[in-house]
């Protein structure tokens, strides 16, 4: 089994509210650039930014204009959900490269995303651009019972989705686009029904008669996966359940299942990076605790590949 250290929680300077917590609490997506950390949260209206050097905390960024109702129940219905972050790079209009922020798709209101310009170094640069991802997303509804996207990576000249199932639907898959069919999409130059190139699912095994799901993906040299899941019990891509189990693995760009190694406690992880040192992978991850007092935190790990 992986086990996992906690290295700080990602607590902010400042929140959305007098009423929100000083942190993040609900983490579905990391990107590590140089020296900065970037997380997405799925009740937020804003990404995190975080030193990967300095354990203080982070600063928000806002994404969309709004605010979110405080009630939980009311604030799960209306967010965007955002759930996927990865990066894009270099093309027309953005030559050091982009965030691409992705919902999950799960409801009509949760289509959306946001494209947010870098320099040299990793920075943002310049204002968010929000997005209406419907052409890329809501084609995925002929291919699966619930949508329910939770990670992205660019894997070449493809962009990568990753679909995660549950108790009731355990469709996990990879979801594969041309990149430049993507730019298109954010970029505002096409708003036609963009069709995938490739569906491939993949079964990630139980935990406690709970299948593991995907949670988020990065990219390794080679073109290799790997990627984080939960066991979480739920029957749907809406409500919440309890997290029995979590796992790491990896899989080979041809979809092939290299490995899925569980972790020694059911962290509910749904962000992650990783950095490949010969054959050992350096791992961060990020974790959401359904619960907005309690933060988010980040987590490091080494495992033998």
């Amino acid at each position: 089994m992986i086990a996992l250290k906690k290295l700080r929680e990602l607590t902010l300077t400042a929140a959305t509210s007098a009423e929100r917590p000083l942190h993040l609490s609900a983490a579905s997506g990391l990107v590590c650039l140089d020296s900065t950390m970037y997380v997405i949260a799925d009740d937020e209206l804003h990404l995190g930014v975080f030193s990967t050097t300095v354990a203080g905390p982070g600063r928000l960024v806002r994404l969309f204009d709004g605010v979110l109702p405080e009630d939980k129940a009311a604030r799960k219905r209306q967010k965007p959900d955002l759930e996927a972050l990865t990066f894009l790079p270099a093309f027309d209009g953005f030559h050091h490269g982009a965030l691409l922020v992705v919902g999950s798709g799960s409801r009509p209101n949760r289509r959306g995303g946001a494209l947010l310009g870098l320099d040299p170094l990793g920075r943002i640069s310049g204002v968010p651009r929000s997005l209406d991802l419907s052409a890329m997303l809501v084609p995925l509804a002929a291919a699966f019972a619930e949508v329910n996207v939770e990670g992205a990576v660019v894997a070449g000249d493809e962009l990568c989705l990753f679909q995660r199932g549950n108790k009731l639907h355990t469709d996990n898959a990879i979801i594969r686009y041309r990149l430049a069919e993507v730019v298109e999409v954010v970029t505002g130059r096409r708003t036609d029904a963009l069709r995938s190139v490739k569906i491939g699912r993949l079964d990630l095994g139980h935990v406690d008669g709970v299948p593991l799901c995907f949670t988020d993906a990065a990219l390794l040299p080679g073109g290799a996966i790997v990627f984080s899941a939960v066991a979480e019990d739920t029957e749907d891509a809406f409500n919440d359940g309890a997290c029995v189990g979590a796992a790491i693995g990896i899989v080979d760009n041809d979809n092939r299942l290299r490995f899925v190694r569980q972790l020694d406690r059911p962290y509910k992880i749904e962000g992650i990076h990783a950095e490949l040192d010969g054959n050992r992978l350096d791992l961060l991850a990020v974790t959401d605790a359904d619960d907005p007092d309690v933060a988010a935190a980040l987590y490091s790990a080494t495992i033998a590949i």
